[in-house]
């Protein structure tokens, strides 16, 4: 297995972070965690803006440019040899003194991880799961910017050993105002008499890429979308709810607190969503060059 770390790949048992890394000692840096499809990386830019923009409003000054990340990335997928893989890229702020100021850290670090995918079995995609409303609630927007996607997960960590203890896969997140974020790691859709819906990013949602996505592919279907709050009575009485996210991509969600939601099994709409999917997820990719390829295509001259 090969890290990509500051700007060169070196073997996983070589790649080391300094026990004075501000990431580990305060969670102070931003991450992406991106999806490969068949040797094409989904949304590659759309993942780079996002992280060039949380580390610009940390004030984290990356050390590469978007465009040798775009390449140190799809160079640690080649160098994996994984055509179906999960990506996790982070910037920390660096090496610096004990204590929070950033000023003791003169230069962040970037890595780059690839492996194998993980994500919820089978039957929980075809069959839909349930999950339960987390005590904990989400940090509000005048406290942390929920578009900022930094390493301190605490807060979704809580919530998701709620999810634990109660037995589901996953938790409900509210906001300070008891209206409905995200989930732990996903963002929340519901539809109600044929209408998309998803909180807004000031209810405490990241705007995420897969989130993203299937807003477009509802829109260019006909769907009637909206952005905006939710709040749980909503949810108790959608005809469909389903959760997204990079990892999750898109899971149907059947019951919520005990509550079956609609008929109790994937609705139409969230099945039609979940196959346009899966075809848009190989076609909108950053393509890869593995070994043989680059090797044809460096003789070709191309």
């Amino acid at each position: 297995m090969w890290i990509h770390l500051d700007g060169r790949l070196v073997p996983a048992a070589e790649a080391r972070v300094s026990v004075f890394d501000h990431g580990l000692l305060y969670g102070d840096g931003v991450f992406e965690g991106i999806r490969v499809y068949d040797g094409n990386i989904f949304r590659l830019r759309e993942h780079l803006d996002r992280l060039f923009e949380s580390a610009r409003t940390l004030m984290i000054e990356i050390p590469r440019s978007l465009g040798e990340i775009e390449a140190d990335t799809a160079e640690a997928v080649a160098a994996n040899g994984l055509r179906d893989a999960y990506i996790r890229l982070l910037v920390t702020r660096g090496v610096g003194d004990l204590g929070i100021d950033p000023a003791s850290c003169p230069k962040p670090s970037v890595v780059i991880i690839v492996t194998g995918v993980r994500f919820y079995p089978a039957a929980v995609y075809e069959n839909g799961m349930g999950i339960v409303t987390a005590s904990t609630r989400r940090v509000p927007p005048d406290s942390l910017d929920p578009r900022i996607k930094t390493l301190n997960y605490v807060n979704n960590i809580l919530a998701k050993l709620e999810a634990r203890r109660a037995g589901v896969p996953e938790a409900l997140m509210l906001n300070h105002h008891g209206r409905v974020a995200e989930g732990t790691a996903d963002n929340v859709f519901m539809v109600k008499h044929g209408r998309l819906k998803t909180p807004c990013v000031m209810e405490g949602a990241l705007p995420g890429i897969t989130r993203g996505a299937v807003l477009e592919l509802a829109r260019a279907a006909g769907v009637s979308t909206e952005e905006g709050a939710i709040g749980l009575h909503d949810l108790y009485n959608a005809d469909e709810m389903f959760l997204t996210g990079t990892g999750a991509e898109l899971v149907p969600v059947i019951a919520l607190d005990g509550r079956r939601i609609g008929a109790g099994e994937p609705g139409p709409m969230t099945r039609r969503l979940a196959a346009a999917f899966m075809a848009l997820r190989v076609r909108d990719g950053f393509k890869v060059e593995y070994g043989l390829e680059r090797e044809r295509a460096a003789a070709s001259g191309e």
